[in-house]
């Protein structure tokens, strides 16, 4: 650690040169930094003030980044949504991580505040406190007259009188699993469809007609979400760029004995490689071979969090539809730009050896990033020196927020928002005549139609109905189509005549639409009419729709299962070798799969065929499924080790133990569950870095993560309660290993003394 450290001030020197001479610097701030205080910032990284922290970036050229608000405004912000008078009701996490162990971090200092621009500068001047007394609140979504508001593990919703809280309802018990801050649902992003989805979740939710629904949906992500102009979900985990769904959301569930489907939670951006500005050794696993390069910077992203699909006019067209991406363990924001093939996204890196925005303020931690009213893009900037949560920090790592002394202070917190050198964007304010709104849904801002469909289902503003069914007929204008599409079904007066006319349409993203919203439309007086839709689509042979029509049968078979049926078998022999419709096929058939593959009487030289392999998979999976154990009776045995399982494993490893997609692996039937206990137990303290093996199938990035941490250095977590999670996961499902005791987790422990770095497969194989 100290040869890293005696290389880190060689190195500031180095990185100093190359932030002044490497790349252009475009930002023309008003304070401007000299060599002597840029050298500094770099070896000791003191706190800055908003003005010096800006100074201290590098952002692409023809850009600059303007300060929104700043501490004692804000304070710790993660998350912050705009109302429609351009006000910021920002989430404050002021509780996180006090010092290297978490002190205090469960004290009620969580706040919701209202930020407002009074002067018109641009800088929010006025602040209100509207809710306070809240333990590491995680993520707020304004809808109707109130605001949703996670509170670990809850989610409220809490009505707005006059910027007041008013009532209170619970929303959901189990929003998060409560304890680990690093794997628990966040977001609430509203989406195009009307539902509120969030990263880290397979829920989503909704207000209609007075009550909150929930419904079950495709896990995705880790922190932070966002969607195109489609209404299609995109999200990441630490170790990984970007993340997304090939198809809309409400397509993606239907059957829970399918683990995993095609199209869903698909590498968008493969390449994970990023390029700090300054030397970065305060990363967790900054002593690892690779992590760093030569100069002490990250080599690949460990902390992808918050992305953004721009969907802004502000930037100009080249950046339109570009997935951004914060890493605040580089202190940096990645672009990204995503190009269409059929119904499949792609994405690359802008640039080659640079970032879109970097920064050599260690204290810079983006965290969320956000398309604004005025078209800029949003930065969310926690401005911590400590970011990596207790859970998982490593004694390297304290040692690294010691000697630049990161722990301190708490009171900090600034939003940015990045826009075109010299603009003039101007502040919006959404009007409240119902015809006004519906003209906004043909603006070039995505966040301003977002903000206008939703204050006029809020407001259910039937008076625009009209308007909107006009819109419905301008099949040249398919976004704004789209929006009031979703508009009138928020409104509950989408008409069925209008839906068959658009499944007709020439252009596919208006057809795709109309397949989803089916559920809101078809009834048992009118079923037939989609059916025979639906089987025209199939006689076409149309390729690009047909992963959405299973999704059409699903509403079908709710009148008429036989008809359903005959498509779905259609669409299985049409489209056999095509794992997206197959999968999507396959997600009508929970419980019924088997009778359906014999139904199909393939002969066996089609066993290669998509749908005979996933079909049997499925089946496979459904006869291996986790046998219900006594859930009381682990409780008693083993209530530490049930707790931290429920808080921490099963956020990755699900509560099956049957893994998470782009998380992690099975722990249901693994050998290195129920093998060797010594290798379990180092597995748990040191870590596993990937790839693994689980059952003869090799798991690696993107579909899990590349490392699972290990919780031995921990001091909150005991010897004996990492022994009854261990035993607890040998113990369920269809394991029956014998359990392990606290002196055996000891032994390892003391066997590998001060070991920091995960274990490889190999390594693990070899002792």
């Amino acid at each position: 650690m100290n040869k890293i450290r005696s290389l880190f001030a060689i190195l500031a020197l180095i990185a100093l040169q190359n932030f002044s001479n490497g790349c252009k610097q475009t930002n023309t701030p008003s304070l401007i930094l000299d060599s002597t205080e840029r050298k500094d910032i770099i070896a000791h990284s003191p706190v800055l003030s908003p003005e010096k922290s800006i100074a201290a970036m590098q952002v692409e050229e023809g850009f600059e980044v303007r300060l929104v608000a700043a501490e004692p405004i804000v304070n710790t912000p993660i998350a912050f949504s705009f109302d429609e008078k351009g006000r910021i009701w920002v989430l404050e996490m002021e509780g996180y991580m006090p010092d290297t162990s978490g002190t205090g971090e469960n004290r009620p200092t969580g706040k919701i505040a209202i930020l407002e621009d009074r002067n018109g500068d641009g800088v929010m001047d006025s602040r209100k406190i509207f809710l306070d007394s809240l333990v590491l609140p995680r993520a707020i979504c304004l809808v109707e007259n109130g605001i949703l508001v996670a509170s670990p593990p809850e989610l409220w919703f809490v009505e707005i009188n006059d910027d007041r809280p008013g009532k209170k309802t619970l929303v959901d018990p189990a929003y998060t699993y409560g304890t680990n801050v690093e794997h628990d649902a966040n977001g609430l992003m509203r989406g195009m469809d009307n539902w509120i989805y969030s990263a880290n979740s397979d829920k989503r939710y909704r207000k209609k007609n007075g009550h909150w629904l929930t419904d079950w949906t495709r896990f995705r992500g880790q922190w932070g979400i966002s969607r195109d102009d489609q209404g299609r979900l995109f999200y990441n985990n630490n170790s990984q760029n970007l993340l997304g769904d090939y198809f809309l959301p409400a397509t993606g569930g239907g059957n829970v004995n399918q683990r995993r489907r095609s199209g869903f939670n698909i590498k968008i951006v493969g390449n994970n490689r990023v390029y700090p500005s300054r030397p970065t050794p305060g990363v967790n696993r900054g002593y690892m071979e690779n992590i760093l390069d030569d100069s002490l910077r990250l080599r690949e992203f460990t902390a992808a969090c918050g992305p953004v699909i721009y969907r802004g006019d502000l930037l100009g067209d080249a950046y339109r539809h570009n997935a951004f991406v914060a890493e605040p363990a580089a202190n940096l924001i990645k672009r990204n730009i995503l190009e269409e093939d059929g119904y499949k996204v792609e994405g690359r890196q802008a640039y080659e050896n640079k970032e879109f925005l970097t920064s050599i303020d260690e204290r810079f931690r983006p965290v969320n990033l956000y398309n604004g009213p005025d078209g800029a893009l949003y930065i969310t900037d926690m401005y911590r020196g400590i970011i990596q949560h207790k859970f998982y920090l490593t004694d390297y790592l304290k040692e690294e927020i010691s000697e630049r002394s990161l722990s301190k202070p708490l009171n900090c917190g600034r939003i940015y928002k990045v826009v075109p050198r010299g603009s003039a964007a101007a502040p919006v304010n959404i009007p409240k005549e119902a015809d006004k709104l519906v003209s906004l849904l043909q603006s070039p801002n995505g966040w301003i139609r977002d903000k206008a469909q939703q204050v006029l289902i809020d407001k259910q503003a039937r008076e625009a109905i009209p308007l909107l069914r006009e819109n419905l007929k301008n099949t040249g204008a398919p976004i704004p189509l789209i929006h009031s599409l979703w508009t009138l079904e928020g409104l509950d007066a989408l008409q069925a005549e209008e839906v068959l006319s658009l499944l007709q349409n020439a252009d596919d993203r208006i057809r795709i639409q109309a397949i989803t919203v089916l559920p809101s439309v078809v009834n048992n007086s009118n079923y037939k009419l989609f059916e025979n839709a639906l089987r025209q689509i199939v006689d076409n042979k149309d390729s690009l729709l047909a992963p959405y029509i299973p999704f059409g049968v699903r509403t079908i078979g709710s009148f008429n299962k036989v008809a359903a049926d005959e498509l779905l078998l259609r669409l299985a022999k049409i489209y056999s070798d095509d794992p997206f419709v197959s999968d999507a096929v396959i997600s009508n058939l929970e419980n019924r799969e088997e009778v359906f593959y014999k139904t199909l009487n393939f002969p066996k030289a089609d066993s290669n065929l998509a749908i005979v392999k996933l079909l049997t998979k499925t089946i496979t999976d459904i006869k291996g499924k986790p046998v219900q154990k006594d859930t009381a009776l682990f409780r008693k045995q083993f209530p530490a080790g049930l707790s931290l399982f429920n808080s921490t494993c099963q956020t990755c490893h699900g509560e099956d133990g049957n893994g998470i997609a782009a998380l992690a692996p099975p722990l249901n039937k693994s050998e290195w569950v129920t093998g060797d206990k010594d290798k379990l137990i180092a597995i748990v303290l040191y870590g596993l870095t990937g790839p693994v093996s689980v059952n003869k199938k090799l798991y690696q990035a993107p579909e899990v993560s590349g490392e699972m941490p290990g919780l031995g250095q921990n001091k909150d977590i005991s010897d004996e309660t990492l022994a009854q999670v261990l035993s607890y996961i040998r113990k369920n499902w269809n394991n029956n290993a014998s359990g392990i005791t606290r002196e055996e987790v000891m032994k390892v422990r003391q066997h590998w003394g001060n070991r920091q770095k995960p274990f490889t497969m190999k390594e693990l194989n070899s002792w």
